[in-house]
């Protein structure tokens, strides 16, 4: 009789740590380890339906939203792998189902990063890779209509990089982010994610600043890849707070996106516009209509209606949350949040915490000229956090007024003791890893 036991499966959090250490930086760009470990596996990943492969610096979550959204309305199984998760590594998968797609399990997560580490051995791999090649594995074993797929960072050595002929290549407003790794101009950062269009694959942009889309517009000539630019091949404006898309089909008069934000109008074109310019996603204007209104995003510009955090701050206010960290993001917040104070006039609060790679200067920039008042908070369990100190200087030389709180808790309890005639808008903010511990102290984790 054999009395030897089975190994007890790991948990998720073991897990991760186990696949972290084997390479010791968290981002180290490159192909080679992906497609090592993919040509061991039998190569997953040229296994799944058409993939829309979305790249950018901001803007990418939300329009993947959008696509999901709208291909599940046309009833469409839509797999779909976006980065970083909030709360939940699970976040990061959604398997697709007829009738609407869900977070990928516990057990089957674990299954599909156990292969990949038993098929590894050891050799030297970042956790992204693995888990990006979990993905494909998930996707080809599970079968589904179409597979959304968003870059982590970059685009030309990111790990989701290794699909030899999308069915579309979708490129979000670029700007300045991840300059360490992308290059110190937004030509050069436009080159990387540009590295996502394959030759002959529609391209589809959203509205980019002449210099990028100098480097769209050569990559995909030079790919033979026709390009559908927002404000040429396509146009979306807002019409008495109605989306009105615009192309040579024809013209699209559609309800606002559920998500807020001036920008999410264009978000929203953007996912329209790709999935009229691929062929064989024949959607009606019910499912284009039924998509914008449903589409959901946490920690861009939510509201946080309930919750444990909600009850600490002062009775009566508006508590939102937003995962914004860059120039270009913390402007298109800070016009959100205008256009709030135009609806309902309310003193504006920020509690903010940043990642250290981060320009602060230029995100808190954009808030000057709404609010006075800005809390700083660590990130917690975050080794690479702007020390709060640092945070506050940068608030300071704006004109800030700043105060630095040990927590957001802390935070909004500070606030609740203040006295306002109306009470307060407060806008947590500046990384979404912040975003992320907000969502977990308040119990509502994305689903």
């Amino acid at each position: 009789m054999n009395d030897t036991a089975a190994p007890q499966q790991p948990s998720l959090d073991e897990l991760i740590a186990r696949l972290s250490a084997l390479h010791p930086s968290r981002i180290s760009l490159g192909l080679e380890r992906m497609h090592r470990l993919l040509a061991q596996l039998d190569h997953p990943e040229r296994k799944l339906p058409p993939v829309i492969h979305v790249a950018g610096t901001n803007g990418k979550g939300s329009t993947v939203a959008y696509l999901r959204a709208m291909l599940e309305a046309a009833g469409l199984r839509v797999h779909v792998f976006t980065s970083p998760w909030l709360v939940r590594i699970n976040e990061s998968y959604r398997l697709g189902r007829v009738g609407g797609g869900a977070l990928v399990d516990d057990d089957e997560l674990i299954a599909a990063l156990l292969q990949c580490e038993q098929v590894n051995a050891g050799a030297p791999i970042t956790f992204f890779e693995v888990k990006t090649v979990a993905a494909f594995v998930l996707f080809a074993k599970h079968p589904a209509d179409v597979v959304l797929l968003e870059v982590g960072l970059g685009g030309r050595l990111d790990s989701t990089n290794v699909i030899e002929q999308p069915a579309a290549s979708v490129l979000t407003p670029i700007s300045m982010d991840h300059m360490e790794f992308l290059g110190d101009t937004r030509a050069l950062i436009a080159a990387e994610k540009a590295a996502i269009i394959k030759r002959g694959c529609p391209v589809i942009s959203a509205a980019q600043a002449p210099d990028a889309m100098a480097v769209i517009e050569r990559e995909a000539r030079r790919q033979r890849a026709p390009l559908f630019a927002a404000g040429e091949s396509w146009h979306v404006n807002v019409e008495r707070n109605r989306l009105v898309y615009q192309d040579d089909r024809g013209l699209l008069d559609l309800p606002a996106p559920k998500l807020f934000g001036r920008h999410q109008f264009d978000n929203a074109g953007l996912a329209i516009a790709t999935l009229r310019a691929v062929d064989q996603f024949k959607l009606t204007t019910k499912a284009f209509e039924e998509g914008i209104v449903g589409a959901e995003w946490p920690a861009r510009m939510q509201r946080l209606s309930s919750g444990a955090l909600t009850a600490l701050g002062p009775q009566g206010a508006e508590i939102w949350l937003d995962g914004g960290h860059n120039a270009e993001g913390g402007r298109v917040v800070a016009a959100a949040l205008g256009d709030l104070e135009e609806r309902v006039s309310r003193q504006l609060v920020m509690i903010v915490g940043m990642m250290g790679n981060k320009d602060a200067p230029a995100f808190l920039a954009n808030f000057a000229g709404l609010t006075r008042h800005i809390i700083v908070v660590p990130i917690p369990n975050e080794s690479k956090a702007m020390a709060p100190t640092d945070l506050a200087a940068a608030a300071r030389t704006l004109g800030m007024r700043v105060e630095i709180a040990d927590g957001v808790a802390s935070a909004l309890a500070g606030i609740a003791r203040l006295a306002y005639e109306v009470p307060p808008r407060i806008l947590i903010t500046g990384s979404l890893y912040l975003a992320g511990h907000v969502l977990d102290l308040n119990g509502t984790p994305p689903t």
